[in-house]
Formats: structure tokens, C-alpha cells, sequence
């Protein structure tokens, strides 16, 4: 049975940090790209950044980029969020997501593009 388990989310201030995390199991991890992406109320799920199968390429949405980090441990089955210098703006349920994609040189950035999803963790981010 394919899980993907979010943790970590909860309330912030503007200007702080968070970390999320996504444990996955009931598949072969190391060969899914995984995903992290959004959704507020009344807005539909939109993208925030992605990762290769091995780690060594990540893409992430303009509005997060050099603030927010992807990582993954293959060997514990888990991906990260790092998400820094957090606005208002970003308060969303965020989710994590495998994609079986086997392009090794595009990462998939759009919601059906991705097999598998979690249940989604809540990030409030207060002003």
C-alpha cells in the first residue's frame, strides 16, 4: 500500500521557519521524482519545487525560490522542505507527491503529473 506522510507543518510568524517532512513507503522510493506543492483556501494546488531521483537536480516555483530547499534521503524514504524567511502569502496545505516519471531530464511540475499524494500538512504563516 502506497503512503505518503507529511509532517512538520503548523503556525509561524512571518520572517521564520519551517521544516516539512514527507515519509513514503509501499514503492521503490529512489525511482520516483518527488514534489511539493500547495494549496490555499479557495486557490487551486499549485506547484512549489521538485527533485530528481538521486537528488541532484531540483527545481522550485519563482515565488519560493531562495527561500525554500528540497532534499531527499533515499536511504530513509523520506523528502524535506525547508521553507525560510516564510510570508503570509505562503500559508497553505502543503503536500508531498511521487511522480513515476522516467524523463532524467525534466522534472514534472504539474498536478497530473504525480502518481502518488499525501494527506497534506497545514502551514499557517501569521503577519
Amino acid at each position: 500500500q502506497v503512503q505518503l506522510v507529511e509532517s512538520g507543518g503548523g503556525l509561524v510568524q512571518a520572517g521564520g521557519s519551517l521544516r516539512l517532512s514527507c515519509a513514503a513507503s509501499g514503492f521503490t522510493f529512489s525511482n520516483y521524482v518527488l514534489g511539493w506543492f500547495r494549496q490555499a483556501p479557495g486557490k487551486e494546488r499549485e506547484f512549489v519545487t521538485a527533485i530528481s531521483f538521486s537528488g541532484d537536480s531540483t527545481y522550485y516555483a519563482d515565488y519560493v525560490k531562495g527561500r525554500f530547499t528540497i532534499s531527499r534521503n533515499n536511504a530513509e524514504n523520506t523528502v524535506y522542505l525547508r521553507m525560510n524567511s516564510l510570508e503570509p502569502e505562503d500559508t497553505a496545505v502543503y503536500y508531498c507527491a511521487a511522480s513515476g516519471s522516467l524523463w532524467t531530464s525534466y522534472l514534472p511540475k504539474t498536478v497530473p503529473e504525480y502518481d502518488y499524494w499525501g494527506q497534506g500538512t497545514q502551514v499557517t504563516v501569521s503577519s
